[in-house]
Order: structure tokens, then sequence, then C-alpha cells
């Protein structure tokens, strides 16, 4: 039992984190109104805290108040920690990454709305007025989560930070984001641009490269156009332009992590690519790879190429942070190789090399990209998709040189389909190479770029897309990112209605989500139940083990147990496992055994269809998952005979109650 000092110092702390949480008052767009609410409703719960922590005698046993409590106080903690990550990050990235902000505040919504359930509040001395303020709190949670966020967006701030971020140059589109957000002053400016030198030293992402560089061009442009048209600025003068000096013992231990090489931990002056993914400077992985070294020095992975990449995106980041910190830019050879053999070029390292013919060609396609004729377009993106099918030197090369935001953009903004397929595949076989996943990912607008495509393209671009996402979803922490997109309702559609391909495509994209927890029901909800149901009695049956092997998933879902219960699938199942291939036999009973558990009539319907037989033959014969499934699904059985005998009930007293 918890002593009572315990039990008040703990609501002591509960009602300081909530004050804490009121104190943040730097709420930035777009997440204003949502730090607003999370803050105002927060506030709705200190009366009742302070009555617990004054409350001298409670009726509920003080191991479960403190359990309760506890839980409340986690939720409180994470609430305080986004909040001050919001008030501190930059504002620009707000905007721009706000899908991938508001997953952070619903779930954050969703911790605070499970503790405050978990709290018996019938059993605490409380008075009825704030129960019934704390059951409005849970209320105004409840609705936050069931609409997800996203009411509270202004669409028109974000699409024109997606113009200018595109390289639209409009004074009206600035005029409007500088006052949105608020950067109308130096000081305004100047903080912006260290929220964004702050996020690259903390190191938020694998490849911050890109979209930082953009983000840095962005706030110049804003920049620019508050000093032209507002040159009496009522703040602190611009910063002179900062002299350099050398680098000294000091500056070197402040340099970020990423900007230096992983050999010399020295700043790079020439970050070059290998074929592994890493990046090195030039003249310390040429020497490596001279030595005889076959292998990337930081992963250990044999390389499969001796030619090298220049990383543009970081040599510029790299300069601008030593312009910002008054250092002077680590020199550079004159007129590097743009693409070279590392370690074959040595004997003519003396003599300047214009950039390979690969390079030349990557820079003319992006800047195709560019082009405001749709027919450049169109034929750079799909000479982009060619190249980025054949290896993965031509996947980094291509990713490297900062095409991904220009082919993310081509996904919404062009009107031809058959630009729109191309862009989307060649994101499709960009992902191919694992260290693109996370670049494609964290490259603002390309998972609900991707759903896009899913929902309006042409048959090949949606199968395509669904690809992508597939893809994309290997790794774990994206298929939240892409559950939370709205990817799943589409997926099922082309399931549903689209070509042999687009459903094998769409099925696997499916499988691969649904093994987060949390995508489970918006599967269920997105009526992916019967569609599985009747792809698995088509008379071609192309699509069963896809489909037996997602509604395994499914069923162990709380709403998906009842879905495909009332489904009429126990005959289906038992039929695949008493003729099905190993595979389906082994899903057929991982169906059955979640459905047993939930409610034990299916158990009665497959006795009386006859499974026993079949299982003790699986259990005695089959795969290794099918001997353990037809095991569960035996002991359930013996379980469930033995209550049946107890209660004097037969099997076909149970059967005439289905």
């Amino acid at each position: 039992m918890a002593k009572k000092s315990e039990k008040e110092e703990l609501a002591k702390s509960l009602i300081e984190s909530v004050k804490e949480i009121a104190s943040i008052s730097d709420h930035r767009p777009p997440m204003k109104k949502h730090c607003a609410h999370l803050s105002r409703r927060l506030k709705l719960l200190l009366p009742m805290l302070e009555e617990i922590r004054d409350c001298k005698a409670l009726s509920l046993p003080e191991e479960s108040m403190m359990k309760a409590l506890v839980s409340l106080k986690d939720s409180l903690l994470q609430a305080k920690d986004l909040m001050a990550y919001v008030s501190h990050v930059s504002k620009i990235y707000l905007v721009l990454e706000r899908d991938q902000v508001m997953v952070r505040f619903q779930k954050v919504t969703a911790l605070l709305e499970q503790a405050l359930s978990e709290i018996p509040y019938q059993s605490l001395e409380i008075s009825d007025e704030l129960q019934e303020q704390v059951e409005l709190v849970l209320i105004q949670l409840r609705r936050s989560l069931g609409k997800g966020g996203g009411e509270n967006y202004d669409d028109e701030l974000y699409n024109d930070l997606i113009s200018l971020y595109s390289g639209v140059t409009d004074s009206e589109i600035l005029r409007r984001v500088a006052e949105k957000l608020q950067l109308m002053t130096v000081t305004d400016l100047t903080q912006e641009s260290l929220a964004l030198l702050d996020m690259l030293s903390s190191g938020g992402g694998d490849d911050p490269g890109e979209s930082f560089e953009k983000m840095m061009m962005l706030l110049k442009k804003i920049k620019d156009f508050v000093q032209t048209y507002n040159p009496n600025l009522e703040d602190v003068p611009v910063r002179p332009k900062p002299s350099f000096s050398k680098p000294q013992d000091g500056d070197e231990k402040n340099v970020p992590e990423d900007f230096r090489c992983p050999i010399s931990l020295k700043l790079m002056s020439d970050p070059v690519i290998v074929s592994s993914g890493q990046t090195y400077d030039r003249d310390c992985i040429k020497k490596w790879l001279e030595e005889g070294h076959s292998t990337c020095p930081k992963t250990q992975e044999t390389l499969t190429s001796d030619t090298v990449t220049p990383n543009y995106a970081l040599r510029s980041l790299i300069a601008q942070w030593c312009e910002s910190n008054g250092i002077e830019p680590p020199k550079r050879p004159n007129n590097p190789q743009q693409s070279s053999k590392a370690s074959s070029s040595s004997s003519s390292s003396s003599s300047s090399a214009p950039p390979s013919e690969e390079q030349l060609k990557i820079e003319e396609l992006l800047c195709k990209l560019t082009s405001q004729r749709p027919e450049d377009q169109r034929s750079a993106a799909g000479e982009i998709r060619l190249l980025a099918k054949q290896n993965n030197h031509n996947r980094i090369s291509i990713a490297a040189s900062g095409a991904i935001p220009l082919l993310v953009n081509l996904l919404t903004t062009s009107d031809d389909p058959r630009t729109q397929e191309h862009a989307v595949t060649s994101i499709l076989n960009l992902s191919i190479f694992q260290e693109n996943k996370g670049r494609i990912v964290s490259t603002f607008g390309a998972v609900p770029g991707i759903v896009y495509v899913l929902k309006k393209g042409s048959m090949e671009a949606r199968e395509n897309a669904a690809a992508t996402l597939f893809s994309l979803s290997v790794i774990d922490e994206n298929k939240v990112t892409i559950g939370a997109a709205g990817a799943i309702p589409p997926l099922v559609n082309l399931l549903s209605e689209g070509s042999q391909r687009g459903k094998k495509d769409a099925g696997t994209a499916l499988f691969n989500l649904c093994i987060f927890q949390g995508n489970k029901g918006k599967a269920v909800r997105a009526g992916l139940v019967p569609v599985l149901m009747r792809l698995l009695t088509e008379p071609e049956g192309r699509m069963v083990d896809e489909s037996l092997a997602i509604l395994a998933i499914l069923s162990s879902h709380p709403e998906g147990k009842v879905v495909v219960g009332a489904a009429h699938a126990v005959p289906i199942m038992v039929e695949f496992i008493r003729s099905g291939s190993p595979r389906n036999k082994e899903n057929a009973a991982a169906v059955l055994v979640q459905l047993g558990s939930y409610d034990q009539q299916h158990l009665v319907e497959a006795e009386k269809l006859g499974i026993l037989g079949c299982l003790l033959e699986m259990a005695e014969s089959g795969t290794d998952r099918g001997k353990r499934k037809a095991a569960q699904l035996l002991n359930r059985f013996s379980l469930f005979n033995e209550q049946q005998k107890q209660s004097g009930l037969g099997v076909e007293d149970q059967v005439s109650l289905i």
C-alpha cells in the first residue's frame, strides 16, 4: 500500500506538470490551435488534481489509485515534451511536416485519454461538478482523436509554402507566409534560422540535407522579401556578414556530427557518397580504397563499386554552417571530379576532370523536372524511372542529386497522368535502395503524395503507388506514418477493383501495414474483411494465399474478430484446413483460434463441420506453425467440451443456438 505522503507528492507533481504545460505560450503555426486546445483541456484537470492532493480519505484502494495517477503522470510528461518541442522547432518545418507532428499530437492525446479513462472517479471523493468537468475533457480528447486533428490545418499556408519550396517566387505568397509565420522582423527571422540550424545539429533524421537546404533557401526568400518591402523594420539591424576566421579547437568540437568525415572525424571539405550510401571526405575514402580495402569503413558492408558521387546537399549545408558560425569553409581541390573511381584515379589526380557524363545527364534531367513545359517533365520523369530501375549506383546518384523532392512535387501538381505515373514509379525504383527509404519518407509531402496517386491516378500509377507503400513500409516506423496518411482505404479499393497485378500490390502493402496493431482497426473499418472473403471464394483463387494471411492478422484485433466472425468465415476456414496448402492451413487455423477465443459458438460450428479429424492430422504431420495452431485449437475444443459436460449441454444443443 502506498503511503499518503506518496499520493500527495504524486498529485503535486501532476499539478506542477499541468502548470508547466500551461506556461508554454510560444504556440507556433500550424500547431497553434492544437497546442492551445491541449493546454486548455489539461488546465481543466487542476481542480480535480488539487482535490486528490488534499483528500484525507479515499474509498479507492491506494494501490489502484497510485497506478492510475502514475499513468496520468507519464502521459503528462509526454505532453510537456511535445509542447516544448513545438515551441522551439522551426516554424517552416512545422508547416511542411505538419502530418508527422500531428501524429505525435494524436499519440499524446490517446495516452491522456487512456490515462484519464483508467481513473475510477466514482471511488474518489470529488464533487459531481468536478467529475462532469473531467468527463468533458475526456469527450474533447475522444472527439479530437476521431477527427484526426486535420480540421485545424491552414491549408492556404501549407500550399503557399509548397509553392515557394518548389521554386515559385511571388510577392503576394511571400507576404502571406511571412505574416502567418510571424517572420516580419529581423529577430523573428534570426530565431527561425537558428531553429533550423539547431534541428540539423541535433541530427533529426538520417539525411536532413535535401529538405534542410531547401528550407534554408525558403527562409532566405522570406528574409529578402521582408527586407525589400519593409525597409523600416522596427527591430535590431540585420547582422553584418561575419568575417571568417580559421577553425579553432573549440570550433572543431562544435562541428555537427553529420558534417564530420567518419574516417578523419574532421569537417568535410568534399563530401562524397559510396555505394553503401555512407558519406566520406573524398581524400579520406580515396586513401582507404587505395590501401586495398573493399568495405565501407562505417558499416563494414562490401562495396559493390569504387565509384563515388558528390553529396552536393551536404556540401551546401556545411558552407552555410560555416558562414553562420564565422568559420572559413574548408577548401576543396579545384574542379574536383564530380563522379570518379576513388581508387583508380590517383594517377591523374593532379589534373582536374569535368563532371562525368552520368552526373551531367542527371543534372539535366533535374532541370527538366522543374520546367514549365509538361512534355519536358514527362520525358525527364520517364528517363529517371528507367535509370533508377537499373542499379543501386544510379539510385544513390539520383537521390543524392536532389531528385526526390522534385518527383514528389509532380505527384500532386502535374495534370498529365503519364508524368504522374513516371514520378511515382521513379520513387518506387529509388526506394529499392534501403538508404533511400528514409529519404523518401522524410521528404515533406511524399507519403501524402503517393496516397494521392493511389486514389486519383491511372490504374498503372495506382498499382505502382501501392508497391511503393509496400517498399517503404518495410521499415517499422514507416508503417505508422503511412497508416496515418490515409493509405489503407484506397489500398482496400485497389484490392477490390484492380487488375490482378494491382490486387497483388495492394495485398502485399496491406499485409505489411497491418502488422502494426494500430493499422488493423483502420483496415477493418475500411471494409477489408468483406473484400478478403470475396477473394477467398473466387473460382480462380489467385489471391487466396494473401487473403488468408491478412485475415489471420486482422482476426487478432478485437474489431477484426467481430467482423470476421460475422462474415460466416468458419465454414471457409474449415475447408482450407481440410484441403488447403500447408501455408493456408496454418492461416485458416490461426483465424479459428482467434474466433474461438472471442465466441465459443464458432467452435461449435467448426466441430459440427468435422474439423477435429483434420486438426488431429495437422497436429501430427503439419508444418511447425501448423502443428502449434492445431494444438491450440484442439486444446480449446477440449476445454470447451469439458465445460459443456459440466453444464449439461451437448454439441447438438449448442448448434441449435447458432
